[in-house]
């Protein structure tokens, strides 16, 4: 529990901004990683697209629409419509898409400091992970921006 709070505390620092301008100057991704991270916690459910309950590519779209931009539900489609980022250029809200079992099945959206959010799978919640973990490093496939 003191990890994952540790982990919530970081990921807001990294994608907070000046708290005391009156007006918002958060990009539209960082508007969608500060929803995302507002669901930690909340159960994954396969088809899932709202608070009551979220799949992987579910919690993106919600984000997204939550900040204003519509991007498609799907993984698949996500994929299809972003434009590739380097890893050295990523920012609080860009999308990465990891593959799972041989394909690329998963994505999550970055917070800053090597670290993203995302709904894992059944049985779990969505969490805050870490990029160099090993089992998400070695299933990194790349970073995009919608």
């Amino acid at each position: 529990m003191a990890r994952r709070l540790a982990l919530i505390g970081v990921a807001l620092f990294a994608i907070s901004g000046c708290a005391s301008s009156p007006v918002s100057t958060d990009s539209v991704g960082e508007t969608a990683a500060r929803v995302a991270l507002g669901q930690v916690g909340t159960p994954y459910r396969y088809g899932g697209s709202s608070p009551a309950g979220f799949d992987c590519s579910g919690l993106v779209h919600y984000s997204y629409r939550q900040a204003g931009m519509s991007i498609p539900r799907t993984t698949a489609g996500q994929w299809a419509e972003l434009t590739p980022v380097n890893g050295r250029e990523m920012q609080a809200g860009d999308l990465l898409f990891f593959s799972i079992e041989g394909k690329m099945s998963h994505v999550g959206l970055y917070l800053g400091n090597g670290t993203f959010v995302h709904a894992p799978s059944s049985g779990r919640t969505v969490e805050i992970q870490r990029l160099d973990s090993a089992f998400y490093r070695s299933a990194f496939l790349r970073a995009g921006r919608p």
